[in-house]
């Protein structure tokens, strides 16, 4: 039986354009070998760290919502700790509070200026 996960993880700011990518797309890669599919992603992009780690103030951050048996979960944390490109991660389980909460934030990513004029016209009524 195949649960929702969410995993975020941190890849190291000294990468150039091509190996963020080639590091990404070897986790898509690995995802796929073992079964998971991916429900939803997102690139967040270069972010200050709230502290250092290694040395390193900035890192990349990525978001991968997938759809997984729990064997896999270990195998995948188990690349991200032998990946020296990969500063910090956090895998977790999605309860139905969490994926609802999911696909509100996936509708506001979406629409994201329609949300805001929502928002604007919330506020004047």
């Amino acid at each position: 039986m195949s649960k929702q996960y969410e995993t975020v993880f941190i890849l190291t700011p000294v990468l150039s354009d091509e190996q963020t990518k080639e590091a990404v797309n070897y986790y898509k890669k690995l995802f796929k070998e073992l079964g998971v599919k991916i429900v939803h992603e997102e690139s967040w992009g270069l972010k200050k760290l709230a502290y250092s780690i290694k040395k390193k103030n900035t890192g990349f951050y990525l978001l991968f919502q997938i759809e997984s048996p729990g064997e896999a979960i270990a195998q995948i944390e188990t690349a991200y700790k032998r990946d020296e490109r990969v500063l910090r991660y956090l895998t977790i389980h999605l309860d139905k509070y969490a994926l609802e909460y999911a696909e509100r934030r996936k509708g506001k990513l979406a629409g994201k200026k329609d949300f805001k004029k929502d928002k604007k016209e919330e506020v004047a009524a």
